[in-house]
């Protein structure tokens, strides 16, 4: 049995929907990242960077509990765990592995601050709105010129590459995007999303998830509170 410790965003998602995928057992614990969960005891001690999500398998590799933190570790945890969704050969698992890195080091980073100046700064900066949805754009430029020669993200297949990228891409309106400017996006967008584990993925605790208004609750993930040392 696998747990997993998260919240409803685009990195839980992610893990979220590999484990769907997998058709691995697993129990969902919510992390509340607006009430400070994040930063308790007990999570940092499987996830010291205190960020979600976490899970902790019972059954690791070698027969004993094993805990991991970063959503693409994960992914590439449970793609070795069942032999799913990395490739088969080295050259198939490398091309997967550099678009999983190209999610972590940018395209997720990157939206995310789209996000954060777009919607959640406490002022409006015209230079970051501009520079982080300007670098959205030019990020689903690059995913629209990989998608135009290849049905996923790593080639013919769907991989962890796409599972790692397409729950960000779920908001691309508060991103500043049309996503209809970006055919290829669109179409690998649609495909994705139209897959059942997909969709039972991004339900799993999504009714826990409130709109961000509260004032305690944007400190705790923007304010003083997130650079406190623990």
């Amino acid at each position: 049995m696998i747990d997993v410790y998260s919240w409803p965003t685009p990195n839980g998602h992610k893990v979220h929907i590999m484990l769907e995928e997998c058709a691995l057992a697993y129990r969902a614990h919510a992390i509340d990242i607006g009430a400070g969960d994040q930063f308790e005891p007990a999570f940092l001690e499987i996830s010291p960077n205190n960020k979600i999500p976490a899970i902790l398998d019972s059954d690791g590799p070698d027969g004993q509990p094993i805990s991991l933190f970063e959503s693409g570790a994960i992914l590439v945890y449970l793609a070795g765990k069942t032999g799913k969704f990395l490739g088969t050969t080295d050259r198939e698992k490398f091309n997967t592995l550099q678009w999983l890195m190209f999610q972590m080091g940018g395209l997720g980073p990157m939206l995310g601050q789209a996000h954060h100046f777009r919607l959640y700064a406490p002022e409006h900066i015209d230079y970051a709105v501009n520079r982080y949805s300007n670098e959205a754009k030019r990020l689903y430029g690059v995913l629209d010129k990989q998608l135009e020669k290849n049905e996923y993200l790593a080639g013919d297949n769907y991989t962890i590459a796409d599972i790692a990228s397409f729950p960000w891409t779920r908001s691309w309106k508060n991103q500043g995007i049309e996503l209809s400017d970006y055919p290829h996006v669109q179409r690998w967008f649609d495909a994705i999303n139209a897959r059942p584990a997909v969709q039972r993925g991004v339900t799993v605790l999504a009714d826990r998830r409130k709109p961000l208004t509260d004032t305690k609750a944007k400190d705790i993930l923007f304010g003083q509170s997130q650079y406190q040392k623990r």
